[in-house]
């Protein structure tokens, strides 16, 4: 949304205030997904993106388009799913070349078990009385709340 009329401070003010709230908000998703579910908002993304994928798994080249981490991030958080029952690798039997990450049930389960938790974070954040967005133009109009 464009706002012809808005300085340059305005502007600079209104990304300072969204950065802020991301970042709280990242910070109280992974406190809260850490205490009850062992994992970190990453780790809920990813789970959370093959749980909505078909057959419940993506290349990692897919994912990797997907989710904010480094490739070499991404391999790292993977394998620690990996090693924790929750997700397994296999290569493409097309392409060698390509690998697939799968969510396994106990991923299924854990993912299942995180959702209520981080839904409940956003619904939180977005506030019942709100549009229910968690960036409207509105809000990013205001100065960063403060906690």
């Amino acid at each position: 949304m464009s706002h012809p009329h808005r300085s340059d401070d305005e502007l600079a003010q209104a990304w300072h205030a969204l950065s802020v709230r991301y970042h709280r908000l990242q910070c109280d998703l992974d406190r809260e997904l850490q205490a009850s579910q062992q994992i970190s908002s990453s780790e809920f993304e990813v789970l959370e993106l093959l749980a909505t994928a078909d057959n419940c798994k993506l290349r990692m080249s897919e994912l990797s388009r997907q989710v904010h981490l480094s490739q070499s991030a991404l391999s790292r958080l993977v394998s620690g799913l990996e090693k924790d029952g929750l997700v397994e690798r296999t290569m493409c039997t097309n392409d060698r070349r390509s690998v697939f990450t799968e969510l396994t049930g106990s991923g299924r389960t854990r993912y299942e078990a995180a959702k209520p938790v981080q839904r409940a974070i956003l619904r939180a954040e977005a506030g019942e009385d709100s549009s229910g967005s968690l960036c409207s133009a509105a809000e990013l109009d205001t100065p960063a709340k403060s906690r």
